[in-house]
């Protein structure tokens, strides 16, 4: 039986505008969040714009506290030191980096981080895992020098997997990705988000991504995590399910506030 690895009890997500700093006012964007995710589950993230899917990854990653309630990332909590968050949780975000004179052995280093020396110094150990980790998203070590081979000048879809390459050479249990498949065309879209459900499942790790990726969500994911915002009369609430049990009912709907699955009608 799987291990639960978040777990979140009444969560409330949200932040703090710049100008409302001083008067301590601050913008919730979900409340109430009572879930759990498991090890070697791969779930979707999905909902409009303003849901809160990208709090939610930043939250849980340790960029941004909680306005209330916590949450628990394996046996950590949400106020650990970030140095123990880091040991748990890897997070990939949607920026398109440009990273001249940076090599993609210089990236995916970068996961080594938590666990290398004050000086920043790389054991065979760590060489080790860096490598593991290309191969594992698909490259070719014996064609591709990664000290040399420079980032920029990979493709789109080849950097969104240096970067998930980058996040397992941090080894966490879990991997946060906001928006992956952002910059993609429709087949790097496939093989990336066919990349991590094979990752969330031959790795026991709990993957969990936002996107708009609604089929391709569909038919890969474990679980979605179907979030809607508030608004029109409504309070921001939340689904988790299996995609077949959330289909059947009427959750995307009222996410979305129309049937997305009959756009002519």
């Amino acid at each position: 039986m799987s291990s639960v690895s978040i777990s979140t009890n009444n969560l409330v997500i949200g932040y703090q505008p710049v100008s409302s700093v001083s008067s301590g006012r601050q913008v919730i964007v979900q409340s109430g969040l009572n879930f759990s995710l498991n090890e070697g589950e791969l779930v979707c993230m999905l909902g409009p714009n303003g849901c809160g899917k990208s709090t939610l990854l930043r939250t849980l990653a340790g960029l941004q506290p909680p306005l209330g309630g916590s949450f628990m990332l394996g046996r950590q909590k949400s106020d650990a030191p970030k140095s123990e968050l880091s040991r748990q949780v890897a997070l990939v975000l949607t920026e398109r980096l440009s990273m001249d004179h940076t090599t993609v052995h210089d990236v995916v280093s970068m996961g080594r981080y938590p666990y290398t020396s004050f000086l920043g110094g790389l054991t065979e150990e760590d060489e080790r895992i860096i490598a593991g980790s290309l191969e594992a998203v698909g490259f070719d070590l014996s064609s591709l020098n990664t000290h040399q081979s420079l980032f920029n000048a990979h493709s789109d879809g080849e950097k969104q997997r240096i970067l998930i390459a980058k996040a397992l050479a941090q080894q966490t249990p879990i991997i946060l990705l906001d928006e992956p498949t952002a910059h993609l065309d429709l087949p790097h879209r496939i093989l990336v988000l066919r990349l991590l459900n094979r990752l969330a499942h031959e790795q026991s790790k709990t993957v969990v991504i936002s996107t708009h990726e609604l089929d391709l969500a569909l038919a890969l994911s474990d679980k979605i995590l179907l979030m809607q915002p508030s608004g029109n009369g409504h309070e921001a609430r939340f689904y988790l399910d299996t995609p077949d049990r959330l289909r059947a009912s009427n959750a995307f709907q009222e996410a979305f506030g129309m049937d997305i699955f009959n756009p002519l009608g």
